[in-house]
This record gives C-alpha cells, structure tokens and sequence, in this order.
C-alpha cells in the first residue's frame, strides 16, 4: 500500500497543481475584486482562502462518494484480493474517460466561467468561449459570497477515483492523507498567484493550458492507473 499511497500522492500533487494553475479563474477574480475595492493584504488572503476552501471541500465531496463505492467493495466476500486491482482499473479507466472526455470539450470549445474587470470597477462572470465575442446581458456581477458559491459549485473531479483506491483498501489514513495534500496544494498555488498578482508581477499565460486542464486530469489518472495495474508500481 505504501508504494500506492506514493503514486496516489503524486498524482494528488500533480493534478492539484494542474487544475489550479491552468484556471485563470482560481487566482484573477480575487485580484480584481482587491485592486476595485480596495482590499488590505490580509483580505484578499482571507476571501482566497475561504473560497479555496469551498471549492477543495466540493471536491472531497465528489471524492468520497468515489470513496463509498471503494469502501463497499471491502464488505463483499470473495473480493478481499481483487479489490486493489479493481481500484486500480477503476482509476485507469477514469482517467481514460475523463480524459477523451477533456479533449471533447477542448476540441468542441465548450464555453467557461470567465471573470473580468470593467470600467465601473465591478467584476462580472459570464459563460465564455475561447475567441469568441461577449454579450454585455449575459454577465452578472459577482460579490465575494457570489464568488465563493461559485467556487463550492465548481469542484475538481478528478478527486472521485484518487479516495476510491484507499477506501478498497480500508486505508482512513491514506484518504485521510490524499485529501490534506490536495487541499494543501490546491490552497498553496492559489494563493501564491493570487500574491502575485497583488503585487503587479507577470503570469504565466495559461489560457490554452487551461482550455485542456480536464485532458491533462484524465492523463494523469490514466498514468496512475497504469503504473498500478500492469508496471507493479
């Protein structure tokens, strides 16, 4: 399990740091929203963090769910040996699907929240398509507990396979582990930007990394799962 949990953290890591970092919309609203209003430091740290929080329990959220049907997989007799392998198909084959399923949605340009400022000096979020135009009536303006619903309703799928592993294993500390790690990460490069961004230094343009954030998800998984099912890892 051990040689598991490694992967499974790894992976925990990465995939945290992917969805993050690609989603310009985990870091610029709160830039936007400290710069218009006039936010302290210490505010806009604050509103990071707990709308990083809604948005990292979202998603453990999903993850238990996974976790449940791992869990179940202990309680039936004649699975106690298989149950490991089974997990490990089940993260392969997620990451499979998810992963077709991110490129779909790349290829097809499947519209995304978006966040601007404007010149009234308000911030709105409206549906968006890479290279496509803006209508002034579909944007709605967004207030911090706006923001942190939005974030809480936006969670990071890939959670759901990475607890369902550990749960097959009746292991409470490795899903335990997994989810300190991603909410770590997840909370850490968020607001790592977030300074950035507060103190005027350049981004990393992440607009078409974040256009195929889901297919590097599901690549991600679909290593995992490899690695487990037929590398021994």
């Amino acid at each position: 399990m051990q040689s598991e949990m490694g992967i499974l953290l790894a992976a925990a890591v990465t995939v945290g740091c992917l969805h993050t970092a690609a989603g310009p919309d985990h870091y610029l609203p709160f830039i936007a929203l400290s710069r218009s209003r006039g936010w302290s430091f210490a505010k806009t740290l604050l509103w990071t963090i707990i709308c990083g929080c809604g948005h990292v329990w979202s998603s453990v959220l999903l993850g238990l769910g996974g976790a449940a049907v791992g869990w179940s997989l202990t309680k039936v007799k004649g699975l106690e040996n298989l149950r490991g392998g089974i997990a490990g198909w089940a993260l392969l084959g997620f990451g499979i699907i998810y992963g077709i399923w991110g490129l779909y949605r790349a290829y097809k340009n499947r519209p995304h929240k978006h966040f601007d400022l404007y010149e009234d000096g308000n911030i709105y979020v409206y549906e968006h398509k890479h290279g496509a135009a803006i209508r002034q009536e579909e944007r709605h303006k967004v207030t911090p507990w706006v923001m942190f619903i939005i974030f809480f309703l936006g969670p990071c799928e890939p959670m759901i396979p990475l607890l369902f592993y550990p749960a097959a294993k009746s292991s409470w500390y490795g899903m335990a582990l997994l989810i300190i790690v991603y909410t770590f990460v997840t909370l850490a490069i968020m607001i790592m930007m977030v300074i950035l961004g507060y103190y005027g230094l350049a981004f990393i343009k992440t607009e078409k990394l974040e256009r195929y954030a889901h297919a590097l998800g599901g690549l991600t998984l679909f290593i995992c799962g490899t690695g487990m099912v037929f590398l021994g890892w």
